[in-house]
């Protein structure tokens, strides 16, 4: 279904646009401090640590920071592509489809009624980007309710863009 290109692909079109979205935000009035987008973007980049855990092995159990400001949970959530793009790096096609199981599965059963299906690393992979693709989306359409300009981020434009790099705020 994906390989190691589409995967490293996606995972830097998530930073170019969650970049883009965290610029839309930081620029609006309210952006900085209404609880609901700061609570999405937590959300948004616990996710994405969550799985680079298990995709290394760590133990679940370790607890994820907490932030005073959204600059400084901006900077945490920066620090999870670098890592992230190593990672996918260091894989090969063959090591996408290896079986992933997620520590959360017991939870996933109590949602489902239903043992869940084994997963591979790519789905994984890929349900990372789409899982923030949602929660960015989210986020555009609250920012817009408070009167700001959310960002075009889909991966198209990343596309016909030339797929450009991400721009963090300062």
């Amino acid at each position: 279904m994906v390989n190691v290109n589409s995967l490293t692909d996606l995972c830097h079109h998530m930073e170019w646009a969650d970049a883009a979205v965290w610029t839309a935000v930081l620029a609006s009035a309210e952006g900085k401090t209404d609880k609901k987008l700061l609570d999405y973007f937590y959300h948004l980049h616990m996710v994405q640590f969550s799985f680079l855990r298990v995709w290394r092995g760590e133990p679940r159990e370790t607890p994820f920071p907490t932030f005073d400001s959204a600059n400084t949970l901006m900077g945490w959530g920066r620090t999870y592509y670098a890592d992230a793009v190593a990672h996918l790096a260091a894989m090969n096609d063959t090591a996408l489809a290896e079986p992933m199981p997620v520590p959360w599965a017991d939870m996933v059963e109590r949602r489902l009624g239903r043992k869940p299906q084994p997963t591979s690393f790519a789905e994984t992979a890929l349900q990372v980007t789409l899982h923030s693709q949602y929660h960015r989306g989210q986020i555009n359409a609250h920012l817009k309710d408070l009167g700001g300009n959310p960002p075009l981020v889909d991966f198209i434009v990343w596309v016909w863009l030339a797929r450009p790099g991400a721009v963090w705020p300062s």
